[in-house]
């Protein structure tokens, strides 16, 4: 059955109070859209602030760094405990280094890609890591139009995964609607944010989704 992680980016008004609606939803996960204006020209949530949103929720956070300095923003976001931090493999160049960082803390570790990064740079990773997220957008903005590309990145990475006995859960984020969708039918997660957040009952959009 397939996971939904839901995006907060995109909610403009009432943002503490719409978050915590969406927690009561059957959604799995909450997504940390988390930019530091430098890695994306997007400036995002600080920690306190994302502390101060997520006071009364409950689901497991699944933090999306979008960052150039991933170690600052891991030790930052370590302390919400969420259940996946993921960095983009373009940010860095000690990906390893940040991998076991990660692990000493029981945080399952997530990489990610860009539209244009080729899934061939994610190979000397794949056995590492607990989360691939495949961007079908170009990562900086919610409510953009889902790149079809990604579909063939999606069935490659859980081919590997098949074939190797890998661990990993494939992640998609950026364009997901009730339509796009059916094009991850091989992820196990997929992101969505304005599909669910630009309509009043978040729970109806969700049904949608997963019909």
């Amino acid at each position: 059955m397939m996971k939904i992680s839901a995006s907060f980016l995109s909610i403009k008004e009432n943002l503490k109070e719409n978050v915590e609606r969406l927690d009561k939803t059957s959604i799995d996960y909450l997504h940390l859209d988390i930019m530091d204006g430098k890695f994306v020209t997007n400036k995002t949530y600080t920690i306190a602030e994302i502390k101060y949103l997520l006071q009364n929720t409950t689901k497991p956070k699944d933090v999306h760094l979008m960052v150039n300095d991933v170690m600052k923003y891991i030790d930052d976001f370590i302390t919400i405990n969420p259940e996946f931090i993921t960095f983009h493999l373009e940010a860095i160049d000690n990906q390893r280094e940040v991998i076991n960082y990660l692990k000493q803390y029981n945080i399952k570790v997530g990489i990610s890609i860009k539209p244009k990064t080729n899934i061939e740079t994610l190979l000397p990773y794949l056995p590492l890591i607990d989360l691939i997220l495949i961007m079908s957008v170009e990562p900086g903005y919610g409510g953009q139009e889902f790149i079809m590309e990604t579909t063939s990145k999606i069935d490659n990475l859980k081919y590997l995964r098949d074939q190797n006995n890998y661990n990993y859960i494939i992640q998609v984020d950026g364009g997901i609607n009730n339509k796009t969708i059916k094009y991850c039918q091989n992820a196990d997660i997929v992101v969505v944010g304005s599909y669910i957040t630009s309509r009043a009952d978040y729970q109806t959009q969700i049904d949608k989704l997963l019909k």
